[in-house]
């Protein structure tokens, strides 16, 4: 077993790996920016060190300041939590290569996912199923790349190899628009990603967000631990997620299930990772692969009653996977909703002061955050400040669980999301599950409009 892990990130998900640490008798080394000294995983931490101001390039991304921390405080492991270097295979590379264990994938693995037209090659090559495309880079030949597009039929999408996070992509609805579109987006993603390639899919108009959560210990054995729904989302970013998906029947989540721990046998994966499909017309299409633990991962261990945090580290301190496929049953239905600090309709981010939090309860219920009562939330980081999980008999029972929830959540002193969270889950069209990507924009968009109007009769 691990003895000591330095814990690379900060806020709710770096309070989970500590409490997951702790949990198996491990010591933990919280490492924190100057302006996150009074985050609570820091005191709560065996040891602390701060490793640099406010600005995560300065802080949470100083790659020689994390790996000096594990020096120091004699660490065997780094855990990257999500964000900031946990998809870096460079920075896995410098953890390994610095004789300390990076808790995820290879090097070669999250580089291998990390380029998209790599990854999608290597899927294909495993048999997941993918949205058809380029199949490669796009050249700087504007006839050529137009019979690409031609034949993979319009609408296309043109996206950054190196992107991720809804960056770096763009949608193209006629041949016209297509040469322009190419050039901007290779432009943008060399700027964002210092990677100007670029590819090209078939842009599928009303898919559903589904993703597969795998564990695999890199020796030989990988499981797949069910799908969850991440369709509600705003300009890509995911906002409610819930698993299992609406809609998806066991028959079909074990073949798509499969497929995936196939191709996590091929590729050699190790640790936590999540299988991103687009899904329409009962189909599923890959889009790419997240080689760390995923902010929505608490709707997974809700249904399954697995701890991913807890297997990650055993995974990392070399054991092998202890469950199996027989092992996984999906139990009644999660969802979570992500409490944010900002303005509800504008979306500007709200730092300052929380001057009463009050954590909502009951049977089924779990509050993932690291605020409190007097805590300063900082202005350079994501605006997440928590997420609220609930876990009910079947989904009704989970988003009537939800609704109370967020009625008796408190967090005031900052502008928060909950009241866009309250009219989500009141939603007609969310009760009814499956929608798509677009849906909650559209919604958004169409009580916009109807509040405009409503002031202008006034």
């Amino acid at each position: 077993m691990l003895d000591k892990v330095v814990i690379a990130n900060r806020g709710e998900i770096a309070l989970r790996v500590l409490r997951a640490c702790h949990t198996l008798g491990i010591k933990t080394v919280a490492v924190h920016s100057t302006v996150d000294r009074n985050l609570k995983h820091v005191g709560m931490a065996d040891e602390s060190v701060c490793i640099g101001p406010g600005p995560a390039a300065e802080s949470y991304l100083n790659v020689p300041a994390i790996i000096a921390a594990a020096e120091v405080t004699d660490a065997q492991a780094i855990h990257p939590g999500y964000g900031f270097l946990s998809e870096n295979a460079d920075f896995a590379e410098r953890v390994e290569q610095s004789g300390f264990i990076f808790i995820g994938p290879t090097a070669s693995v999250i580089r291998l996912m990390g380029d998209k037209v790599q990854a999608i090659k290597a899927m294909k090559a495993a048999g997941v199923p993918c949205v058809p495309g380029s199949g490669g880079p796009l050249g700087d030949d504007p006839a050529e790349n137009s019979r690409i597009a031609r034949e993979i039929g319009y609408p296309v999408i043109i996206k950054a190899s190196g992107g991720g996070g809804g960056r770096g992509m763009r949608v193209v609805h006629t041949e016209a628009h297509l040469s322009n579109a190419v050039a901007m987006t290779k432009s943008e993603a060399k700027a964002a990603f210092g990677n100007d390639q670029v590819y090209m899919e078939k842009f599928l108009e009303n898919p559903r967000h589904v993703e597969i959560q795998v564990l695999a210990d890199g020796q030989g054995n990988a499981i797949h631990l069910g799908e969850r729904d991440c369709s509600m989302q705003r300009r890509h970013q995911k906002v409610v997620e819930e698993a299992p998906a609406p809609g998806i029947g066991s028959e079909q989540r074990e073949a798509i299930g499969k497929v995936c721990v196939e191709a996590c046998l091929r590729i050699g994966y190790r640790g936590a990772g999540t299988f991103e499909f687009l899904y329409e017309n009962g189909k599923f299409y890959f889009i790419e692969m997240n080689t760390r633990i995923q902010v929505e991962h608490p709707v997974t261990e809700f249904v399954t009653g697995v701890d991913l945090v807890r297997e990650q580290l055993l995974i990392a301190a070399g054991e092998k996977l202890s469950l199996r496929q027989s092992d996984i049953k999906l139990t009644g239905h999660a969802i979570e909703c992500r409490i944010n600090a900002e303005d509800p309709d504008t979306f500007m981010p709200s730092p300052g002061t929380v001057k009463r939090y009050l954590a909502a309860g009951g049977p089924g219920v779990r509050m993932d955050t690291h605020i409190y009562d007097g805590y300063r939330i900082p202005p350079n980081y994501d605006s997440m400040i928590g997420k609220l999980i609930v876990h009910g008999r079947d989904r009704d029972t989970a988003i009537a669980r939800m609704r109370i929830a967020l009625g008796e959540l408190v967090i005031d002193g900052v502008k928060t999301n909950i009241p866009l969270q309250q009219r989500i889950i009141a939603d007609v069209g969310f009760h009814g599950g499956g929608q798509n990507i677009h849906y909650l924009e559209r919604r958004m968009a169409e009580q916009r409009e109807k509040s405009i109007g409503l002031r202008a009769e006034g």
